[in-house]
């Protein structure tokens, strides 16, 4: 499922932007086909554009019919009548999708043999400090056994005794879910945490739910700015 809504805070329309020939969304559906992985790939949206843009070019799309907050809400919408196990969600604007990563990412819950899992998600290493002080990277901390403790767009964990040893990663934005979790995730208020980070995974965590983060080295570009997409476009090059 790849949520799609036209109207970007940060960075309007984006989704319609050229990327290589075609709109950012078109490539981000096609990459996701492309994996091979899914039983079935669907857009999700409220937009008139980008609706009859994924119909332009043969893809499978859904109107959702409620407002959303956040991507998880508009998935949870579309696939409350489908009889399905997990759900992954690939934002519209991460074109650079990564098969392996996504193959890990799923092989999580076939390791989970308690359902101890609610929700997967990829995260990778970074270094620079210009990213890591990046409120629009979202960064994530993790206990030891790589369960998510917190997301912040704040530069954690802070590095006051300057240790050389902290590492940081940054989420990227892919997550599976199992289906009761993203049901649930619909029905739950959100609360103040998420809605001062404006971070969606943070309301799974302040109800209790438990994310599986998974290391990668992949470092694709997500598309927030008019400066990632001219980063996007060097790099599809």
């Amino acid at each position: 499922m790849i949520p799609a809504r036209y109207a970007a805070s940060r960075f309007p329309g984006k989704l319609m932007e050229d990327l290589g020939g075609k709109p950012i969304i078109v490539r981000t559906y096609e990459a996701a086909v492309n994996t091979g992985l899914f039983e079935a790939v669907y857009v999700v949206t409220d937009s008139d554009i980008i609706f009859e843009t994924i119909e332009k070019y043969n893809g499978k799309v859904i109107r959702s019919i409620a407002e959303h907050e956040c991507g998880s809400d508009r998935i949870a919408e579309a696939v409350a009548t489908m009889n399905v196990d997990i759900i992954v969600n690939v934002q519209g604007d991460e074109p650079f999708i990564d098969t392996q990563t996504l193959t890990d990412v799923l092989a999580v819950f076939n390791e989970d043999t308690t359902q101890e899992i609610d929700l997967a998600s990829p995260m990778t290493i970074i270094k620079d400090t210009t990213v890591i002080n990046n409120p629009n990277v979202v960064k994530v901390i993790v206990d030891h056994r790589n369960f998510a403790l917190y997301f912040s767009r704040a530069p954690i964990p802070y590095p006051r005794a300057k240790i050389t040893s902290t590492t940081y990663y940054k989420h990227i934005g892919i997550y599976a879910f199992r289906k009761r979790a993203l049901i649930d995730f619909q029905r739950l208020p959100m609360l103040a945490l998420e809605a001062t980070e404006k971070i969606e995974a943070i309301r799974y965590l302040e109800y209790g739910k438990k994310i599986k983060m998974v290391p990668t080295a992949v470092t694709g570009v997500g598309i927030d700015t008019p400066e990632d997409l001219k980063e996007a476009r060097k790099l599809w090059k």
